[in-house]
């Protein structure tokens, strides 16, 4: 089960202290796209979220969005954030990830998985052993697959709960 518990968790991905991630190593920020950046029906980011990127490169991170998504989902955003992307990443398998680690040459404690979901991004960032943040979905709007997911994430909360490791909405850094 502890490979299911979020590492943090906050209300959303504007309440993470970017500051103390960076102050504690992180110098990547992987984001998952659907319902943590935006909600799964927009096509194009918005002024918060070209604002957050923007002070977050200042900060010196490297921006990754990496998303379960194909290619064509995540290119308005690559081009528009002017950041790297990871399109079908296949959370939660390994293989994207080892992926990133390779080619940007980071080191495990360097990077961040920032995400909506346990059974993807919280799960693939634990197996692989990089820093997990949980955020809220923005929207109560999924993806057909996601909604299966919740189910199976509902499941898992009840057990994470019953042992005193996760509660949904107990906000913790």
């Amino acid at each position: 089960m502890d490979l299911f518990r979020p590492d943090k968790y906050y209300k959303s991905i504007y309440d993470v202290n970017y500051i103390d991630l960076k102050n504690n190593g992180i110098k990547c920020i992987l984001f998952d796209l659907d319902n943590t950046l935006v909600p799964p029906n927009e096509n194009k980011p918005n002024k918060k979220i070209h604002d957050l990127i923007d002070n977050l490169k200042e900060l010196d991170f490297k921006i990754i969005i990496m998303s379960n998504s194909p290619k064509k989902r995540l290119a308005p955003f690559k081009d528009e954030l002017v950041i790297d992307c990871s399109a079908f990443s296949l959370k939660p398998l390994k293989k994207k990830f080892n992926k990133i680690l390779k080619e940007y040459k980071f080191d495990l404690s360097q990077i961040v998985i920032i995400g909506d979901q346990l059974l993807t991004d919280v799960f693939g960032g634990n197996r692989i052993g990089i820093m997990t943040i949980l955020v809220n979905p923005i929207s109560k709007k999924d993806f057909k697959i996601t909604s299966i997911n919740r189910r199976f994430e509902h499941f898992i909360e009840t057990k994470l709960e019953k042992r005193n490791l996760f509660k949904r909405g107990k906000y913790y850094e």
